[in-house]
């Protein structure tokens, strides 16, 4: 584990253009969900296990299939642009990224961006060598609080995913929490969306399943509140002076 610090100091969040903002939330909670979620900072990139920082904070991982949404679906919870970047090359970039969250310089709580999986296009030693380095982060990783599942309910879980669940399922039955999120919500109809819904949520292993979708902001309350709560628990150790950002991050998948 890389325990050097960092000097220099983090660049404070861009607020995301109009259509990335969150819309009014419905409660206290959820809006104190959003403004935790806005100060979102990159901390770090790592392409192998041994460049993560060793952290006592919550970390929270989303994972899932190239093309699931998952970038877009950081940036609106962030309310941010840019703060995970999507590859016009899915698949080509095979390293975690780290983002900071907090108020005030004080980080209680990081995000964890792991880069997409399962497109055809990569070659099979690279896919190998990242599920190697995948597999171990969810397996290894202490401060690992939870993970949230990508994925795609015009699809479903594929069988990548279903490996990835055969993974993390031990964590799960010892107390990491697990969300199966089902991005692109907005392109189904109401009875397609509650049967991917139900589908998902018998697949889930001792998780959960909702609904999202950035375009109509739907699932974007619960979501938040959830993520505040997973890394605000009374079990939780106290918040940590935050690490200096590094140079930019390149792009996801």
């Amino acid at each position: 584990m890389n325990h050097s610090p960092i000097s220099r100091q983090p660049r404070p969040p861009t607020p995301g253009p109009a259509h990335l903002r969150a819309p009014a939330a419905t409660t206290p909670e959820a809006r104190r969900a959003h403004a935790w979620l806005h100060t979102a900072r990159f901390l770090t990139t790592a392409p192998q296990l041994e460049h993560l920082p060793a952290l006592a904070v919550p970390e929270i991982a989303f994972v899932g299939r190239s093309n699931a949404g998952k970038s877009t679906c950081i940036n609106t919870l962030t309310q941010q642009k840019r703060l995970a970047f999507a590859s016009k090359t899915p698949g080509r970039t095979q390293s975690i990224n780290l983002f900071a969250l907090g108020k005030q310089g004080v980080t209680d709580a990081v995000l964890a961006d792991l880069p997409g999986y399962g497109y055809a296009a990569v070659p099979r030693e690279a896919k190998l060598r990242w599920q190697r380095v995948m597999g171990n982060y969810l397996i290894t990783r202490e401060n690992l609080k939870a993970v949230v599942l990508m994925c795609d309910p015009r699809l479903g879980l594929t069988e990548l995913d279903e490996i990835l669940l055969d993974v993390i399922r031990p964590r799960v039955a010892q107390g990491l929490e697990f969300l199966i999120l089902l991005t692109k919500a907005d392109k189904l109809s109401h009875a397609e969306s509650q049967k991917a819904l139900s589908i998902a949520r018998l697949q889930c292993g001792g998780g959960q399943a909702k609904l999202f979708s950035a375009l109509k902001k739907q699932g974007l309350d619960d979501v938040a509140t959830l993520l505040w709560d997973w890394s605000h628990g009374p079990e939780q150790p106290a918040a940590a002076p935050a690490p200096a950002a590094e140079e930019e991050p390149p792009a996801l998948d």
